[in-house]
């Protein structure tokens, strides 16, 4: 398959903007405000073209997403079944502008409405994480490639939860299922699924509303290589079709939950009572 071909020089890319991403933190950089909460810096921006404009020449045929393009938005609803990749060129930004930790530069491959292959790196740590379906999953740290092999948790009860799902729910989720450890856990989506499936937490919980077809695709990829359920909070699978995202922002209409599966079977259920309690 010519994604796989091509998989090394696509790990380059994806290194060297984040490698970048962390030099241009050093040295100072301008922030700017999306919306409430919402934040972009002109590292976000240059590497966003430095992206779009390397999978632009690696791919050609295909389409691209980028976070910080809002005119490539319409291309998913253009081809929702076809071949685009993802890009989010700084997932994490709050925490690259407040403590350059806890971000990662992620791009991934949305196929036939699914996640087909993922990247995920993160500068801080030097780690690339990648992968996908019928491929496997692989971790470089440095020049060294080795195979990841995911790992089911020692702590089943710890469930990861955003910073401000924590605000709005943390107290409520506790109340109702007392054994439950919610894992607040800042920064990059994409970093929290590394968590899960890497076995440092049972599975991931995320009402905010605000996760994007960007922030999803690749971890997800690598989450259903691993084995893990990826499903909204009413149990379905996760869905990539048109009705599932709204298509001016991207956004998935509906929470996202990722986990291993006796997680899912223990805590779902108890989640969802709790959140129909509220």
């Amino acid at each position: 398959m010519q994604v796989f071909e091509r998989e090394a020089a696509i790990r380059r890319v994806v290194q060297d903007c984040g490698l970048q991403a962390k030099c241009m933190a050093l040295k100072g950089f301008e922030v700017n405000q999306k919306g409430p909460g919402d934040f972009v810096t002109d590292v976000d921006r240059a590497l966003d073209r430095a992206l779009s404009q390397s999978f632009a020449d690696l791919f050609p045929q295909d389409g691209i997403i980028s976070e910080e393009n809002p005119d490539s938005r319409p291309r998913y609803q253009q081809n929702p079944g076809g071949r685009l990749w993802c890009i989010d060129p700084i997932d994490g930004t709050r925490d690259f502008i407040e403590t350059q930790q806890n971000y990662s530069v992620m791009t991934g491959l949305l196929e036939n409405g699914q996640p087909r292959v993922g990247w995920i790196f993160d500068p801080a740590a030097d780690e690339m994480y990648f992968g996908g379906q019928d491929w496997g999953l692989f971790c470089q740290q440095g020049d060294r490639v080795q195979d990841c092999f995911p790992q089911p948790p020692t702590l089943m009860n710890r469930v990861v939860i955003g910073v401000q799902d924590q605000r709005n729910y943390g107290a409520l989720l506790q109340r109702q299922i007392p054994e439950i450890d919610l894992w607040e856990r800042p920064g990059s989506f994409g970093l929290k699924i590394l968590s899960v499936i890497l076995g440092q937490a049972g599975m991931l919980v995320y009402f905010n509303g605000r996760v994007k077809l960007w922030d999803t695709v690749a971890p997800v990829a690598m989450a259903r290589q691993a084995g893990l359920i990826c499903c909204d909070l009413a149990g379905n699978p996760l869905s990539y079709a048109p009705d599932a995202i709204e298509l001016d922002s991207l956004a998935h209409r509906y929470p996202v939950v990722i986990g291993w599966k006796h997680c899912i079977d223990v805590f779902l259920p108890r989640v969802q009572a709790a959140m129909a309690a509220r």
